[in-house]
Order: C-alpha cells, then sequence, then structure tokens
C-alpha cells in the first residue's frame, strides 16, 4: 500500500483498500525550565514559528530602515536561531517562517491595516517602492518579504505569507499545523510585542500550547513594549523560556533514549 499525505499524518491506500489508521510514532519527551514553570512537551507535536525574520523588516535598505528605525537589534535572534533550528529539524520538528507577503492588489487588505503604515496616505506604506531597490514594500515576491541571507532555512521548511499581525488571520497556518498534527508551538522572531505577541494570542485561542523562546525574539520597541509583552505571555498564555533551555533538554532526552536502549 503507497502512503498520501505527510510524514505525520497520513493513509495507505491501494486500488481496492484505503487504511485510514495514522502510525501513532512514539511520545519524545522533553522537560525544560521555563517560566512560571518548568515544562513537559512532546517535540513530536511540536512546531516552531519564526516569526517576520525578512528583510524588509531586519536588513540595511529594507522598509523600517527606510523610515529611519535601528534594524540592527532585530538581527539578534539570526545566530541562536541558526544554531536550534538545525536541532530542531533533526528531531523532526516543523519549522515554519512565518513572513509579511500581501497581495499586489491589496484587495484583501483592509484601510485599517494600511492606515497604521500610511496614516497620512502619501507615506512609504504597504506596497510601496522602496528608495533605491524599488522592492515594493511587505508584497509578495518582492526582497523585502524574503528571508534575510544570514538565516539558515532548510529544504523541508515551511513558508507562510500573513497579512496582519496575527499569522492565523486569512491565511492557512491553522490548517497546515493541524494537518501536522502539532498541538505545542515554539515562537521566535519580530517584533516581540507585535507581530509575534499577536500570533502567540490566537494559538493560544485556538487551542495550542505555546512557548516564546524569549533569546529567539527581538523588538525596536522601547524596552516597556518587551516587559509588558512577557509579563502578559507568562501571565495570560503561555511559557517563556529560551533556546539554550530547550537544547539542553533534547540533549538529556537523547541520552536518556540511549541509555534506555542498551
Amino acid at each position: 500500500m503507497i502512503p498520501i499525505g505527510n510524514k505525520k499524518n497520513n493513509w495507505k491506500v491501494s486500488g481496492t483498500k484505503a487504511d485510514l489508521r495514522r502510525t501513532q510514532k512514539p511520545v519524545q519527551s522533553l522537560a525544560m525550565e521555563a517560566k512560571p514553570q518548568e515544562v513537559v512537551i512532546d517535540l513530536e507535536r511540536t512546531a516552531i514559528i519564526i516569526v517576520d525574520m525578512q528583510n524588509d523588516f531586519c536588513s540595511p535598505g529594507g522598509w523600517l530602515d527606510s523610515i529611519g528605525v535601528d534594524t540592527s537589534v532585530l538581527l539578534g535572534p539570526v545566530n541562536r536561531l541558526n544554531r536550534l533550528l538545525p536541532k530542531l529539524r533533526e528531531a523532526d520538528v516543523p519549522v515554519l517562517w512565518l513572513n509579511w507577503g500581501n497581495r499586489e492588489d491589496q484587495m484583501n487588505l483592509p484601510p485599517s491595516v494600511l492606515h497604521v503604515y500610511n496614516r497620512d496616505g502619501i507615506s512609504n506604506g504597504i506596497g510601496a517602492p522602496l528608495p533605491g531597490s524599488g522592492s515594493k514594500v511587505l508584497e509578495k515576491g518582492s526582497w523585502g518579504s524574503a528571508l534575510v541571507d544570514e538565516l539558515e532555512a532548510g529544504n523541508e521548511d515551511i513558508y507562510i505569507d500573513k497579512y496582519r499581525m496575527s499569522g492565523f488571520w486569512d491565511t492557512p497556518l491553522d490548517s497546515i499545523l493541524r494537518n501536522l498534527d502539532v498541538r505545542t508551538l515554539l515562537f521566535a522572531g519580530v517584533n516581540l510585542d507585535q507581530c509575534v505577541m499577536h500570533t502567540l494570542q490566537d494559538a493560544i485561542c485556538l487551542g495550542y500550547d505555546s512557548i516564546l523562546l524569549q533569546d529567539c525574539c527581538a523588538t525596536s520597541s522601547p524596552a516597556y513594549c518587551t516587559e509588558a509583552a512577557l509579563y502578559n505571555i507568562q501571565q495570560c498564555y503561555g511559557f517563556i523560556a529560551d533556546s539554550d533551555r530547550l537544547i539542553a533538554g533534547m540533549t538529556d532526552n537523547i541520552t536518556d533514549q540511549k541509555a534506555a536502549n542498551r
């Protein structure tokens, strides 16, 4: 019989039979320190979502840089992500890149979204060409919507365009996660207090368990915005950890499995 679907959710079929039983993979338990308390997760049902690590936000010559924002801090998560993501891929944890990538005709964008980035109607808002490169701000297929060059993407990584602060509105993100049989989400990216925070909030409302990897996030907002976001996440929505704790937990898990197999 031939499998159809993805490796985490598939049937087996032939010309005469469809086997609807999903293969139940063993739980990959991982314990790690977090706030407000230690968490134990199943890596088999976990994914990581990296938000908006794209040129328009993070790179010199991108949109934020063009309007005078110091974007250097937004590249802060790069080295930590490049260290963490290969280990997650080795554990078969899906890696999802969630970037702004708007339609050229902007037909799904209401005035309330467009106004945030173009308050006077003539500023360099969504879809406007950037000075110099001509890349259209946050538009699908543009240089500005692409991942920053410093990040090391994988061949099996999943790319999702978003059109709001939250990556769940008007996108296939929820469908993809459910089709991967994911329950726990790790969050990274920028801006911590805006798109990362809003996507995490919606994840909780949809029933996912969410953990913010604080050291894999950044924001160009004032420090009090970070403080408020971190307070609210651990108070109301989920957990806060860091990539070192996650990697340590994965290492301990591998060691325990090897010991059990002896």
